[in-house]
This record gives C-alpha cells, structure tokens and sequence, in this order.
C-alpha cells in the first residue's frame, strides 16, 4: 500500500527552468496573479447534486474590484485558448470561481461561458510551484495527451483536464451495463506503466479522471492525470505505481481477473514503445527539460538518495546511485526504455 505521510515542499521556479518556459512559450505577462483572487469578500460552499459538500466554495469579490478581475480572466482564458486574440472574450462572461479549501495548494477554478451557445469552460490560477511545471511539461512530452498551461512569475493557469474523476467513476460507473471491463483494466496497466516511467507519484483515484470515448462497436477509455504536485518527489519507489494505492483497488481487482501475467507484460511493453517513440519525436526539447531538471533541485537530498537506491534494485542498475538529483534519476529512468525494456518484475 502507498501512502505520503508528509506534506510536500514547494519549490519556487529556478532562473534556468524560467528561461526554459520563455524558450517553448509558457512564460507570459499575464494580467492577473493568484494573489489578486485571494481579495474576495465572502464565499459560499459547493454541493454536488446529491447535496453532498464538494470541498470548494465559489467566491465572491467587490463590486469595485469584480469587473476588473472577470476581464482580467477573460484576458487569460483568451492567451491560453486563442493564441491572445482578445477579440474572442466580447461574447465570454465568467460565471464563478470557485477556491478548493481542501488541501495546501488551495486553486482556484475559473467557469467560463459563451453567452451566445451557452458552452462552458473551466481553468485553474494556481501557485507556480516548480514540481507542477515539470509534470505538466512531462505530461505534455511523454503522455499521449497535450496540455495546455502558462506561467507569469509565481502564477500557474492550466487548463481544465475533461473526464470523470477517478474516485467518482470507481463509485458510481462501476457497475454500468456498458463498462468495458478489460478496456479499462487494460489503460489502467498502461496508466500504472506511463506514471512510473516518468516518476509522477500519488496517483490514487482523485488525482486522475477517466475519459470515455464512444467507438462504433464498443467503448474506450483513457486515464489522465489531473495533479502533478508529486513529480520526481517521493523517496519511495512504490509511490509512482498506482497500482499500489487502495483507492485504485476496484479497478487492479478488474485486471487480476481478466489478464494474465502475459498479457499485462504485452501492455507494459506496448505502453513503454510509445513513451520512447514520443522521445524521439520530441528529443531536442525532451532534452533541454532533463538538462534543466538535473540542476534543479526539486526534492529532498534524503529523497534522492533513497529513490536511487530502490530503482538500482528494481531495475539491477548500478548507476542510479550516482544519481545527484531527481532529474539525473529521471533521465536515467527514461534511459531503461532502451537499455532495459523487457524488464516487468512487478
């Protein structure tokens, strides 16, 4: 069973992670920070449609001070989704926001509506902490999903991931007559696969959302990450396997059923192909990521020296304990796609 039993340390962005934002365009001036919505003057809470509490509350500002925030907002969403074009935001109002008051990162949550159609959007204003950037940037690069995020000094704007949460599909899409068992068993493989790789951690049910898409005979199913505050951190190797959270349990249930031992090791391999096409396809820039993230220091040295020596048992590979930092582990880790590739002990 995985478990964090400590409360993690943010990491501020460091001078050579801000130029590489500036170089791939993630870096903006933007008109507004997090601190700006923090100057709300009440707030009410969020119950979901069974009345149950959300843990968010939609707050609210000043009448002098909303209008200027809500265009500001409306500025953003216009950067992230209109490459800037400010003309789009004439027919855009904001509807809410919305602060999480569970948790020490406490984001906001930004509804956006197109008041000719009615179509909504959501995004996020978060703190920048440097662990986030990094498993944004990896998600972008390694997964098979694009991201789209911008940072303006200590401010963080990603979008909104659509799916289902995981913890709320677990409970309440379970049982559904059209679930396709061994589809979803067999992403979740890939999932537990894509984390460990790319050593994102705490990937337990309400961390990651299920996407579903129709297909002309059958379902399919595609799980996201949602939080990246546990990219490269953890000492723990077991922490970057999903497979190893209880949360996760009725799901792994589905694939001890429906695969055998064979089988998970054809996805783990099909899975591990993928992310290392996808580095060859993105190698300068993969590059320059793993250049910046070994001299960034964005874990405890305790944590370092720990994951070095649980991945040099895992995969029998000496030189993680040469490791000096999270980003050398991780280059290394990404090494054993080709070094190591039939290698499934767990």
């Amino acid at each position: 069973m995985a478990i964090i039993s400590k409360k993690k340390i943010p990491y501020d962005i460091s001078p050579a992670l801000r130029e590489y934002l500036k170089k791939y365009s993630r870096d903006f001036c933007l008109p507004i920070k997090y601190e700006d919505l923090l100057r709300y003057d009440n707030s009410i809470p969020q119950y979901d449609q069974k009345g149950n509490d959300t843990l968010w509350e939609t707050v609210f500002y000043p009448q002098f001070d909303m209008d200027s925030i809500h265009h500001s907002l409306k500025k953003i969403y216009a950067i992230m989704k209109a490459d800037g074009d400010m003309s789009v935001i004439n027919h855009l109002f904001i509807d809410r926001v919305d602060l999480c008051v569970y948790g020490n990162t406490r984001p906001f949550r930004v509804r956006i509506v197109n008041r000719i159609n009615d179509n909504f959007d959501y995004f996020y204003i978060k703190h920048a902490d440097a662990s986030r950037i990094y498993g944004l940037e990896l998600e972008h690069l390694l997964s098979p999903n694009r991201i789209a995020y911008v940072v303006s000094e200590k401010t963080l704007i990603e979008e909104h991931i659509l799916g289902i949460p995981g913890d709320q599909f677990i409970q309440y899409r379970m049982s559904d007559s059209f679930l396709n068992k061994i589809r979803l068993a067999k992403e979740f493989v890939k999932f537990n696969e894509r984390c460990f790789v790319r050593l994102l951690g705490d990937m337990h049910s309400s961390n990651f959302v299920i996407d579903i898409t129709p297909d002309f005979e059958e379902v399919s199913y595609r799980l996201r990450a949602i939080d990246f505050d546990q990219q490269s951190y953890e000492g723990r190797r077991s922490i970057y396997f999903p497979k190893y959270f209880k949360q996760n349990n009725p799901i792994i249930q589905l694939g001890m059923e429906l695969m055998n031992h064979d089988t998970m090791k054809q996805y783990q391999r099909e899975e591990r192909t993928m992310i290392a096409n996808r580095i060859k396809a993105e190698k300068s820039r993969v590059d320059d990521l793993l250049t910046t993230m070994k001299q960034d220091r964005i874990a405890p040295d305790d944590n370092v020296i720990q994951l070095g020596k649980e991945l040099c048992e895992y995969y029998d590979e000496k030189e993680f304990l040469k490791c000096k930092s999270m980003g050398e582990i991780l280059e290394l880790s990404l090494h054993m796609l080709v070094k190591k590739p039939e290698l499934y002990r767990e």
